[in-house]
């Protein structure tokens, strides 16, 4: 039996310390412990990393950090929605979001083309920006390739992209999947309309998508999942290993409620009983901002990787 401890700081703490301590403390702090130890475990084993993340991620500063991640070999697919996908391109040209407040007066930001996602900023310029960047490059691929999956569009579009901090270039460079099931959910969806108008016969195949997720792996190959934030990025990682077991590890970080009966709020239990996680995975469900908790974790893991030589 385990019992709690009292935390206190000690001079030059480092991260690993500082979340080891956590194990021992209560509440949300012992499950972002066990966060930890299940990415740590899920590294060590080789196990396939599957990293999810919504499009608000993408806006925040950590698009650059899940672009070291891909960088450093510790992710091999990765699945987002379309914010993310357009605001990694924005930045990758030169666009910059600011920081403002949660309560700002959102009329008054309308009124000079400023779009609030929580406390961030991205301007209309920059959406203005994006399409002149996107357009004749969607056009240049549709004339190439008349049919192409997303995630090969995605490959397409990375390559073109030079930005270290980019996920979308990091993924291209070090060929890990970029996946996006609801690409036209966004501001790219218009791009993409505008392209099939110039060239009609493109065509984006979401199926081609579907099977390629799915055949990344069998019955015998460890896969875990590190899912931020819910929704589709989520629910297509851990859907598409269905037919090869689920999930061997399982790591949600979350700020949805299990109660709102969402794939959002949904934890690593619930997803036992669909088996799109195992009966007995290395499992956690934690509440609380992504932001805040995955830095926290990941750090710590990759200092112990890196000390063990296991990331370059």
């Amino acid at each position: 039996m385990e019992y709690v401890k009292d935390m206190t700081w000690k001079e030059g703490t480092t991260v690993s310390e500082l979340l080891k301590s956590m194990n021992s403390v209560g509440f949300q702090s012992i499950e972002l412990y066990k966060a930890g130890e299940i990415i740590y475990k899920m590294r060590k084993e080789k196990a396939k990393t599957y990293l999810t993340f919504t499009s608000n991620l993408g806006t925040s500063g950590l698009r650059g950090f899940f672009a070291q991640l891909i960088k450093l070999g510790t992710v091999d697919v990765v699945v987002t929605t379309a914010g993310a996908i357009e605001e990694d391109i924005m930045k990758s040209i030169g666009e910059k979001f600011l920081i403002t407040r949660f309560n700002a007066d959102d009329i008054e930001l309308h009124e000079k083309g400023h779009n609030r996602v929580g406390n961030l900023i991205i301007t209309n310029d920059s959406y203005q920006r994006l399409e002149g960047f996107l357009v004749p490059l969607l056009k240049e691929i549709a004339k190439e390739k008349s049919k192409i999956s997303v995630s090969d569009l995605l490959y397409e579009i990375g390559l073109k992209l030079n930005d270290e901090n980019s996920f979308l270039y990091q993924a291209s460079k070090n060929n890990v999947p970029v996946f996006c099931p609801a690409l036209t959910d966004g501001s790219i969806g218009f791009q993409l309309y505008f392209a099939k108008q110039k060239v009609p016969e493109f065509n984006i195949d979401m199926i081609e998508d579907f099977k390629k997720i799915m055949f990344l792996t069998t019955q015998d190959d460890k896969k875990g999942v590190i899912a931020l934030g819910g929704g589709v990025s989520k629910h297509f990682a851990i859907l598409s290993t269905i037919i090869n077991g689920g999930m061997d590890y399982a790591v949600y970080i979350t700020t949805a409620r299990a109660t709102s009966g969402s794939m959002s709020g949904a934890t690593t239990s619930e997803a036992k009983s669909w088996g799109k996680v195992k009966d007995d995975a290395d499992s956690v469900t934690v509440n609380g901002d992504a932001t805040i908790l995955f830095p926290l974790v990941m750090f710590s893991v990759l200092d112990r990787l890196k000390k063990e030589k296991e990331i370059k």
